[in-house]
């Protein structure tokens, strides 16, 4: 029994009139974040070898290159998460973002700014506990000072 050959005349031709069938370019829309932006998925389409969705985002401002996205969307756009986030999830994530700016906001009203409390590096050696027995200068005795 003789091997079926492979014509690549044929496929050939067959890749070059597929390439004439319409396609889907423009993508299902499936939803919007707060920002303005607007989420879009061709599905997976195994009959034609696609086996991954695409998925991509158009920015509310089309010039911002450094355009924000929620946390929930660039899951989704980044294939971490199958469904894409409901309105009701972004809106409880949006309040909780907004609960704690406010507790923030008051922890600096009670304890100061951060600019106003001095860092550790700013501090020096006065963060660090100092011991008689210990030297806090390498090469220089405890006992003496100075």
């Amino acid at each position: 029994m003789a091997k079926p050959t492979r014509d690549i005349l044929k496929i050939i031709f067959q890749n070059f009139f597929n390439s004439f069938k319409p396609r889907q370019i423009s993508g299902n829309y499936m939803g919007e974040d707060y920002f303005g932006n607007k989420y879009f998925e061709i599905p997976a389409n195994p009959s034609i070898g696609k086996r991954k969705p695409s998925r991509w985002f158009e920015p509310a401002d089309k010039e911002a290159f450094d355009q924000e996205m929620t946390a929930e969307w660039e899951a989704w756009l980044r294939f971490r998460r199958e469904e894409p986030p409901t309105r009701e999830e972004l809106v409880r994530n949006l309040q909780i973002i907004e609960l704690k700016k406010r507790n923030a906001a008051e922890l600096d009203k009670i304890h100061g700014t951060s600019e106003e409390r001095k860092t550790k590096s700013e501090i020096g050696f006065e963060s660090f506990p100092k011991y008689s027995e210990y030297e806090s200068i390498p090469g220089q005795d405890p006992e003496k000072k100075g």
